[in-house]
């Protein structure tokens, strides 16, 4: 089977293009906590076939997670991350067993609303972070995240809840983020989807994302907690908003 950088569906402009995109968006993940890994699955749908967005989009950023992880190690939440594993392999394996359709505008609305209350709301009771409520927040954005590939904000809103430290957000938001791609390999190629198809370009989509990754964390180093924390906000009310729009248009009440 030959494998080749650019996939039939992609033209080189396009494919091009969103190599650009996926450095752009690890730096801005980098710098701002989370919004990355939304815009550029919004970004790829407009041109991959759509039975291609969520595993392909998932192992991109399973690699750039993995190299946030990796250049943050030293911040990471290992305490956090224990517990979250566990969720993950939950969630995901009941996912796969069931394999449903979410009715889209069910997902959209109860994210961005969840969301809107971590950013903005009380903050949760301490319990809701101890090893319980990590492993149930795991368990569900885990299950989730293998039909529409858009939990992150809900998981980075959770984990900033945890955290005021920039780093100890970006770095234990991007352990878990990791996890919870990781068994996206498995279940989509388990359900036969070709990934060889897409391999070459997934890899230079992370390698790209990796630059970006590294750029944007030395961004990081210039900010304060209490900047980076308005920031992460303002970008997960965005994020939020942008789903309670696309959850009225997919119900239909938008007329």
């Amino acid at each position: 089977m030959d494998l080749i950088l650019f996939p039939d569906a992609l033209s080189p402009t396009v494919a091009i293009f969103l190599l650009l995109a996926s450095a752009a968006t690890s730096m801005l993940t980098a710098i701002l906590g989370v919004g990355g890994g939304v815009l550029l699955l919004v970004l790829m749908a407009t041109w991959i076939p759509p039975a291609a967005i969520i595993p392909v989009h998932g192992m991109i950023q399973l690699g750039s997670n993995t190299g946030r992880a990796t250049l943050t190690r030293h911040h990471i939440d290992w305490r956090v991350i224990v517990t979250f594993a566990p969720g993950v392999i939950v969630g995901a394996g009941l996912g796969a067993w069931l394999l449903v359709d979410l009715p889209a505008h069910l997902w959209q609305l109860s994210i961005a609303l969840f969301v809107l209350y971590l950013c903005w709301g009380p903050t949760l009771p301490k319990a809701s972070f101890g090893p319980v409520g990590i492993f149930v927040a795991s368990a569900i954005t885990s299950f989730i995240s293998l039909f529409v590939g858009a939990t992150g904000p809900l998981v980075a809103a959770f984990i900033k809840q945890i955290h005021q430290d920039r780093f100890r957000t970006v770095a234990t938001f991007a352990a878990a983020m990791t996890l919870q791609h990781a068994p996206k390999a498995l279940v989509f190629g388990f359900a036969g989807f070709m990934f060889s198809d897409w391999l070459l370009f997934i890899l230079a989509m992370i390698t790209c994302g990796f630059a970006g990754t590294w750029f944007g964390l030395h961004v990081l180093k210039s900010m304060t907690n209490r900047w980076f924390g308005k920031a992460f906000n303002v970008v997960l009310t965005m994020l939020a908003l942008r789903l309670l729009w696309q959850a009225a248009a997919s119900a239909g009440w938008m007329g």
